[in-house]
């Protein structure tokens, strides 16, 4: 158990933490950051408690973080009381929040999840932005999903774009990477249906008689799902286009599809 202060920007521990920015670093080191009160209590709701605790000196008494400091510590991690300038450096941000934290990476593994589980979960193929990541992740949350599986070169879940998009939600959902070729093998045992969406697809997303549990499967935002892995779905359905736009966004194309899938509920 620790608990320190820092007020030098030049200290090793901020520059550490603030590398948490780089891809390269959170994959050599398996961590990466959190910002804000709100996401460090739903991840001890989780049970997750922080590896390093940053709290400014401008932070104000709050029983969330009265808890955060006590779990910290009890779990063996360190807290550390730092300046407002810190906290700017370590978040990029003008206004930062007044505690941070650091936390160790989760992924679940392919063969570990248990379809039955939940009624929806969500596959996404080389998905590019960040910002879309962590809103899906956050869509599947609410809508009940039971995780996020990622297929082939996916931007990170854990970059702090990505974080901040869930909204703390990185800590309820599971989080799968994968290859191709595993996803393929894999998918020939799900019990329920299988779903893509593909501009090209001539049956609308409201007429598709699904199967529970339902795997959605949605592409990359530039050039959609491939040839690949629309074979391997039992269907591919499409999201009506009415006015000029030509496609919807990805997070928002996959909100509908969660959504559709798990009406009734």
């Amino acid at each position: 158990m620790s608990f320190r202060e820092i007020t030098s920007l030049t200290n090793e521990t901020v520059k550490a933490v603030r590398a948490l920015h780089m891809r390269k670093e959170r994959e050599t080191t398996g961590l990466f950051l959190a910002e804000g009160l709100k996401f460090i209590g739903e991840a001890l709701d989780q049970g997750r408690t922080p590896k390093t605790l940053l709290v400014g000196m401008e932070a104000r008494p709050h029983a969330l973080l009265d808890r955060a400091k006590a779990e910290t510590l009890a779990a063996g991690g360190e807290i550390i009381v730092v300046t407002h300038p810190i906290l700017e450096k370590i978040s990029r941000r003008e206004n930062p929040q007044t505690v941070l934290a650091v936390f160790e990476q989760q992924y679940t593994p392919l063969e570990s999840l248990t379809p039955q589980s939940a009624p929806c979960w969500v596959a996404l193929e080389q998905v590019r932005d960040p910002g879309n990541l962590g809103t899906i992740i956050r869509t599947a949350d609410a809508a009940g999903c039971g995780g996020v599986i990622l297929i082939g070169d996916c931007v990170d879940p854990f970059s702090v774009e990505a974080v901040r998009a869930t909204m703390g939600s990185v800590f309820a959902v599971k989080i799968v990477r994968t290859s191709v070729a595993e996803f393929r093998a894999w998918r020939q045992t799900w019990p329920g249906s299988v779903v893509g969406t593909r501009l090209d697809a001539t049956t609308d997303y409201r007429a598709a008689v699904l199967q529970r549990p339902s795997l959605i499967l949605m592409g990359n935002e530039q050039a959609g799902l491939t040839d690949a892995l629309a074979a391997a779905c039992d269907v591919n359905v499409k999201i009506p286009m009415r006015g000029r736009a030509d496609s919807l966004n990805l997070a928002i194309a996959t909100g509908i599809m969660v959504y559709a899938a798990t009406d009734g509920l």
